[in-house]
């Protein structure tokens, strides 16, 4: 009987730890999906996206996209005339919610030439 107790638990301890891995791995999951996916704007939304950022700029070409951004539903990149970058947040309807000069430039000028 201390055989098959024994048994029990080893069997129990393995499902609590298999259900704790598929938990965080979920987790890992849910927060792709909530915060900055990444992933580029397609289909009918990237026209609908774009056509709302470059109104907003007034000029410019857009070089990235962005859908489920950490500051909006939508994030249309676009390089202006001259040279600069401008991030343009949209929300579901592509309504302008923000805009921010992106600066990806690194910061290793540090006057030594």
């Amino acid at each position: 009987m201390a055989l098959g107790m024994r048994l029990y638990l080893i069997a129990g301890l393995v499902a609590v730890i298999a259900i704790a891995a598929v938990a965080l791995t979920m987790s890992g999951t849910i927060s792709n999906a909530v915060g900055d996916s990444e992933d580029p704007i397609t289909g009918p939304a990237y026209d609908q996206a774009v056509e709302a950022a470059l109104e907003h700029t007034g000029e410019g070409r857009v070089t990235e996209t962005e859908v489920g951004d950490e500051d909006s539903y939508y994030e249309v990149e676009v390089t202006l005339d001259d040279g600069s970058q401008v991030d343009v947040q949209l929300d579901k309807d592509f309504n302008v919610v923000g805009d921010e000069a992106d600066d990806d430039t690194t910061e290793d000028n540090d006057g030594d030439d």
